[in-house]
């Protein structure tokens, strides 16, 4: 007979999968680990410090047959009001290791931006295109991670994918192994990580050799662009964008068009600065965020006949 999820999560025991006790926390609010500052409780958090670390946390948790989720940043995600059943790995691994010739390998919790920082003052270059997009290197995979640059010389989308040699995986068959683009698959917001439940580990990219007062242009330029047309996290906590984009059209041109800028349910608001981001003014709750979206993507349809797609992760229970 399967024991329910609940027994199974009130006697998991750390120690038995060599998980550090001291690091886990039960019923911990995910709140203030999403950019959107806005998730209810996981029954179990635990913050792996290092790769390995990483690997039993995920096996422990599916050895014991209790559902896992890694958490990065927590950007592009709305996590539910009643939380997250099941484990949440925080992913806190953190080494770097440069080589030669523009080869780096890095742990999947390392934030992009603090690899950039570290990139440009080495002499490496490819990274610096995103500047002030929060996401950690195993977020920035998971996605590919992309911008548009503005600058008439880089007029097309970077992609995190131009720089990726390998990734060092647990697999989905609990398989330690390294793989390369072909395996991972890259698309528009996508990759194998969307549909297997493989974990990254560690990413090896390749750099080239840079001059650092154009990277740091590149960089100043990329800010002021999305500082312009982006609101602040650190005063309006948001998700990103909330709907795919519409070739040719525009998601948030759409919602724009309906008058839907500034439109609010409880402290969820369609900011007036992109109308394809929803910020939380302070006391959102994720059933707020679900109704503005809700309204945004009926009166589009309305007016339009497009149906949004929401492009943000919704996980857990709402």
């Amino acid at each position: 007979m399967t024991r329910p999820l609940a027994e199974l999560v009130r006697t998991f025991d750390p120690e038995a999968h060599g998980l550090d006790a001291g690091r886990l926390e039960r019923d911990a609010l995910l709140a203030p680990f999403t950019t959107f500052r806005i998730g209810g409780p996981a029954d179990l958090l635990y913050t792996a410090n290092s790769a390995d670390d990483l690997a039993r946390a995920v096996t422990g948790a599916r050895a014991a047959g209790i559902p896992c989720f890694v958490l990065g940043l927590g950007a592009n995600i709305l996590v539910g009001d009643r939380g997250i059943r099941g484990m949440v790995v925080r992913n806190r691994t953190l080494k770097t290791t440069w080589h030669a010739n523009g080869l780096v390998d890095v742990e999947t919790g390392v934030v992009v931006a603090d690899l950039i920082q570290d990139a440009v003052r080495r002499g490496w270059s490819g990274l610096e295109h995103y500047v002030g997009i929060p996401s950690t290197v195993g977020g920035a995979v998971w996605q590919n991670l992309h911008f548009l640059s503005p600058a008439p010389e880089r007029d097309r989308t970077m992609f995190i994918a131009e720089n990726f040699q390998s990734c060092d995986i647990l697999s989905a068959e609990g398989e330690r192994r390294t793989v390369d683009a072909d395996y991972v698959a890259f698309g528009y917001d996508d990759s194998v990580f969307h549909h297997r439940d493989d974990i990254a580990l560690s990413v090896r990219f390749q750099l080239a050799p840079g001059d650092s007062s154009v990277m740091h242009r590149v960089m100043q330029e990329n800010l002021a662009w999305r500082g312009g047309r982006h609101p602040w996290l650190q005063i309006h906590p948001s998700a990103g964008s909330i709907f795919k984009k519409i070739e040719g059209v525009g998601a948030g041109r759409l919602v724009d068009q309906c008058g839907l800028k500034g439109y609010r349910v409880g402290d969820a608001q369609i900011s007036f600065i992109h109308a394809n981001i929803v910020v939380n003014l302070g006391r959102a709750t994720a059933a707020d965020v679900q109704a503005v979206i809700a309204h945004a993507q009926q009166s589009v349809y309305d007016k339009f006949g497009h149906k949004l797609e929401v492009e943000i992760g919704r996980i857990g229970e709402f």
